[in-house]
């Protein structure tokens, strides 16, 4: 089962890991490593990019970066390719995108000699940004014909598990998410409330929105660190916020 329906595919700049997402999780599909092995493949991937930023060896954490998000990718095609879909699996997932986040711009803060108030700025409207996308993109994904449906475009409450997944589980996790990113959801919807009411979401228009992706996001810090521009990441994100308000006023007054 895939995310999206060949009639609602659109270029997503944020996904130009999901080839090699995929190619792991066939190689994993007839193992017993499960799709929450795979995310904490890509915790530890995230961890050794810490580790060389630290170091300052830039292009190894870039590297690093990039397996992380390629690897981001497999954790959800394996529970596709397995038909073990979870809900456990996804926000763990989630969580640690988030926390991974906050890691690398103190990160970056630490080894730019920035303050660290202008860090958790530049994680804020990094989260901000990436919930702006993922709002859109969970419309469209609920709206595709046998669409993949695991995430939810309202998380209020947690929702019942999977065969084979632990209730205890889900609802620790889906605490942990709503913690992380509760008022970022909360904030977008209150500023497109009628978004969610859309029978569809035009391709041109997501494309754009995937500029805000996560896989993109990690993207551009990782050419920033190659580049030798590491003092202008946490400025960056900062900055590019502004886009957001943009996105939200082409849809609702254009779409």
């Amino acid at each position: 089962m895939s995310k999206l329906t060949s009639e609602s595919k659109f270029l997503d700049f944020s996904d130009y890991g999901r080839s090699f997402g995929k190619l792991i999780a066939r190689r994993l599909k007839n193992t017993k490593t499960t799709p929450v092995h795979v995310t904490w493949m890509f915790i530890l991937s995230a961890f050794i990019a810490l580790f060389f930023i630290v170091q300052g060896s830039y292009k190894l954490a870039a590297f690093f970066i990039l397996l992380k998000s390629g690897i981001d990718a497999a954790d959800g095609e394996l529970a596709r390719l397995k038909n073990t879909p979870s809900h456990t699996g996804r926000y763990f997932d989630s969580v640690s995108d988030s926390i991974l986040n906050l890691l690398f711009f103190m990160s970056f803060a630490y080894v730019t000699n920035t303050s660290y108030v202008f860090a958790i700025i530049a994680f804020l409207s990094c989260q901000m940004q990436g919930t702006l996308y993922n709002y859109y993109y969970v419309i469209l994904r609920n709206r595709s014909l046998n669409g993949d449906t695991t995430s939810r475009i309202f998380e209020k409450n947690a929702p019942n598990s999977f065969p084979g997944e632990s209730q205890k589980n889900v609802n620790r996790f889906f605490k942990l998410y709503k913690i992380l990113y509760g008022v970022f959801d909360w904030i977008i919807y209150k500023l497109d409330k009628s978004a969610s009411k859309m029978e569809t979401v035009p391709k041109w228009f997501m494309t754009m929105l995937s500029l805000y992706g996560l896989g993109f996001q990690l993207l551009i810090m990782s050419v920033f660190l190659i580049l030798g521009w590491k003092e202008f990441i946490i400025l960056f994100f900062i900055v590019y916020s502004c886009l957001i308000l943009l996105f939200i006023g082409i849809r609702k007054f254009f779409l």
